[in-house]
């Protein structure tokens, strides 16, 4: 395979929607029916394929797998997605407020301060 190949660089992509809901579910250690019910949650939306069949990102599994072990401790499917999306949003918030605290602490210290 060459640089020139373009499914090379969807390889190593994280978004690209490799994985089919049987292999899918096999790589987690779960069921069709799991995916089904988070997809239906909303928390991960497979891509479709030109039959009309799901497919699935490394990125969406990762955040499938977060949901199984919510789920494998017992907490509802639904409620599991609600926390992992949760938990992301808190993720992101934080992120940008330390950006925002550096950028003003950067501001405040600038020239011709003090």
């Amino acid at each position: 395979m060459t640089a020139d190949n373009p499914l090379s660089g969807r390889l190593d992509d994280d978004d690209y929607p490799a994985y089919t809901m049987g292999r899918a579910a096999e790589m987690l250690g779960t069921t069709p029916g799991f995916l089904r019910a988070i997809g239906e949650a909303r928390l991960i939306t497979p891509l479709r394929s030109e039959g009309g069949h799901r497919r699935y990102s490394r990125y969406q599994l990762r955040i499938a797998a977060r949901a199984r072990e919510l789920v494998d401790r017992g907490t509802p499917v639904e409620a599991a997605c609600r926390i992992v999306i949760l938990e992301d949003q808190l993720e992101e918030a934080q992120r940008l407020n330390a950006e925002y605290r550096r950028k003003a602490k950067q501001t405040s210290e600038g020239p011709g301060s003090a």
